[in-house]
């Protein structure tokens, strides 16, 4: 059987390396761009034509200007008839606003009526210790004890370090915009599940919202809604919701089709199908999406401190500003705990088994103590601790007297790293500007925008046909027509040798974890962590080891887009069918063989599927990286928000998407060229 396998495989295996038959055309190309690159501005001076290196202003398409008075008339101009454009907007926050004073109320601010010097306080707010108690009995109602001790431990800590107040605005504005992000992803999501037209007009605002950077949505944002916490909320709910949606979509198609026939059988309505029979039987799946929105939803939480979210996200970002080492240190950890309680508890129930039968009939005979125990536990503690905090403050809130603060540790511990260690990481700072760094950014920037626009329309047409080359070209002259040529040089500069690093430390960590078990644990570990991070808590370490500039984005892009790279190899790897690998073993391969010239080659569609993903987190979080000193599009960005310029924001993230689109577009068509070169096409 072994032989049989062999003579059969083997020539598929013998296949399975990358085509070579393009490499001529692409070193060619590579060898013009250079060439153009060097002597491109020479040429151009020569000619008389700086139009060549320098897209014309004259030219310029005039769509900042055009969405700055659009959006200008909408807020000041715009009605409807019986109300104007700001009225709506000023009703939408309202009623965010609405449910969002009462959560903050109950958990930090307490109830209280009147206003200004006139208020008065009615009720407290939920004592530290009925919170501990809630997040426990949440935890050992989704898994266990285990989980339980993780998460109650997590917001003991943010007591007893100090975080608690910041803490609790920020869990605050999570339970806002976790429930109307997953309401609202759901009902589009069963939308595009029930009509066709409506997935595919979906699916392109999905894909563009999920490429568009986290900062340009702050700015509409904010031009609307103003400044505030409300405005925070609108951005966060917009920005967490695609996952939901794509999510449900997929889940709902994945229901079995004898789940589908029973509830035909029993003569359910099409209302009842969905949400009696569909949309139970696909809530583990839902779940995850829960999960994602969840995630989503703190980590922009965070960064919409900057149009007043507060909370822990404004602690790290005043920390930033001031150069405070240790309290932006602390307010770093304290996100990462609270991330890493919000994350293992979605992720319990996403997994938690469905009460059978028995268990339900036997809750709906006992008492209601009996089928709420947990629910009657934390209304007891409560109660108790809201009375005892009457008289004893420290019941209710935790004893100023008693935090800890490592402020001062972080802060010696930088200190004393970048005294001791300064020369190693200048010299490796110097090295990778000198001899990486620089000489792409410097090959990039010397690009004539005519010639890039030629390449990508060609890399296009190559990979996926001439509808893929019209859209790469098209979105690629949209960037050069916008003015925008430079600045999205130096996005693909850092983007390109981020991903670079990315891939050459998790693809080979992939491979590990999928040959050695061990290494399995350990490397899913760390990757577990990093992607739990917010990505505002990247910058943190970096600004203080290696201070502002373009190494420092790099390291935090690194390290916040190598989670995909890991985990695909590693899928891939795993993926492969045991009848190859025991084909290249009885043709006599040795292990480095077998991974090199089997493995590797037959895991190339998941890896270029990692690559992509990489790609897409380094762009997410290069434009975070303008907090840190970068000249891409993402300080574009950041400028317009800080000067509230809504048609330089809105160009500069399209223009981040309008990359991240080819790229997706380019690397998808060459994954599914390989695929089908491999024969794995289903």
């Amino acid at each position: 059987m072994s032989q049989v396998g062999a003579g059969e495989h083997s020539p598929e295996v013998r296949s399975a390396g990358i085509s070579l038959t393009g490499a001529p055309l692409w070193l060619g190309l590579f060898a013009m761009t250079w060439i153009f690159s060097s002597y491109g501005r020479d040429f151009s001076k020569a000619l008389d034509a700086r139009w060549i290196m320098k897209y014309p202003a004259g030219w310029r398409l005039p769509f900042k200007r055009d969405i700055s008075d659009a959006m200008k008339w909408l807020v000041e101009d715009a009605s409807f008839g019986l109300f104007t454009f700001k009225e709506f907007t000023r009703g939408i926050a309202w009623l965010i606003e609405l449910p969002y004073d009462f959560v903050r109320a109950a958990v930090i601010d307490g109830f209280v009526v009147g206003v200004g010097s006139e208020a008065s306080q009615i009720a407290p707010s939920l004592s530290w210790i009925a919170i501990i108690a809630v997040v426990v009995a949440i935890g050992r109602v989704a898994k266990d004890w285990r989980l339980a001790a993780l998460v109650g431990g997590c917001f003991l800590y943010l007591a007893v370090f100090g975080q608690w107040d910041s803490a609790m605005v920020t869990l605050a504005s999570v339970l806002i915009s976790v429930p109307i992000g997953v309401a609202g992803g759901l009902l589009l999501g069963i939308g595009a599940y029930r009509w066709p037209l409506f997935d595919r007009i979906l699916r392109p605002i999905l894909d563009l919202m999920q490429t568009v950077p986290v900062f340009a949505y702050l700015v509409p944002i904010l031009f609307l809604f103003g400044f505030g916490p409300v405005s925070a909320l609108v951005a966060t709910i917009i920005y967490a919701m695609p996952p939901m949606v794509r999510v449900t979509t997929l889940a709902l198609q994945g229901v079995p089709t004898e789940i589908r026939e029973f509830g035909a059988m029993v003569g359910c309505t099409r209302r009842q199908m969905m949400w009696k029979v569909l949309v139970p039987a696909a809530a583990p799946s839902l779940m995850v999406g829960v999960n994602q929105v969840i995630m989503l939803s703190l980590n922009m939480v965070i960064i919409a401190s900057m149009i007043g979210a507060g909370g822990l996200g404004f602690e790290v970002l005043s920390s930033l500003r001031r150069l405070d080492i240790g309290a932006g240190l602390e307010a770093g950890i304290a996100i990462v705990v609270m991330a890493i309680a919000l994350d293992r508890l979605s992720q319990a129930f996403a997994v938690r088994p469905t009460p059978t039968h028995d268990e339900i009939e036997s809750l709906q005979k006992a008492g209601l103590v009996k089928r709420h125990p947990w629910s009657s536990t934390v209304l007891a503690v409560a109660l108790v601790t809201g009375l005892v905090g009457l008289m004893l403050p420290a019941a209710q809130s935790y004893p100023a007297s008693l935090t800890l603060t490592t402020g001062p540790f972080w802060a010696d511990l930088v200190e004393f790293i970048n005294v001791n260690f300064f020369d190693q990481f200048e010299a490796a700072k110097t090295f990778m500007l000198t001899y990486l760094l620089l000489p792409v950014k410097r090959f990039l920037l010397g690009i004539p925008w005519p010639w890039g626009v030629a390449i990508i329309t060609l890399a296009g047409w190559r990979f996926g046909g001439w509808r893929l080359a019209l859209l790469a070209g098209g979105l690629t002259l949209f960037i050069a027509a916008n003015g925008l040529w430079g600045k999205a040089m130096t996005t693909v500069y850092l983007c390109g040798v981020s991903v670079l690093l990315a891939s050459l430390i998790g693809i080979p960590l992939g491979v590990l974890s999928a040959e050695n078990e061990r290494a399995n644990r350990i490397v899913s570990a760390v990757i577990d962590t990093l992607q739990t991070l917010p990505s505002f808590v990247y910058l943190i370490p970096v600004v203080m080891l290696f201070r502002v500039g373009d190494f420092s984005a790099m390291i935090a892009v690194v390290l916040y887009a190598l989670a995909p790279a890991v985990r695909y190899a590693a899928h891939g790897i795993r993926g492969i069918e045991p009848q190859l690998i025991e084909a290249g073993i009885v043709s006599g391969c040795t292990r480095w063989q077998l991974l090199r010239k089997i493995k590797l080659p037959l895991a190339l569609p998941e890896i270029l599927l990692g690559l992509n993903q990489t790609i897409m987190l380094a762009l997410s979080m290069l434009v975070i990286t303008a907090l840190v000193g970068t000249r891409d599009l993402g300080q574009e960005v950041y400028i317009a928000l800080t000067k509230a310029d809504s048609g330089r924001g809105i160009i500069a993230g399209l223009s981040v998407a309008a990359i991240a689109i080819i790229l997706d577009r380019i690397l998808a068509a060459s994954a599914r060229n390989a695929r089908a070169r491999l024969g794995l096409e289903t």
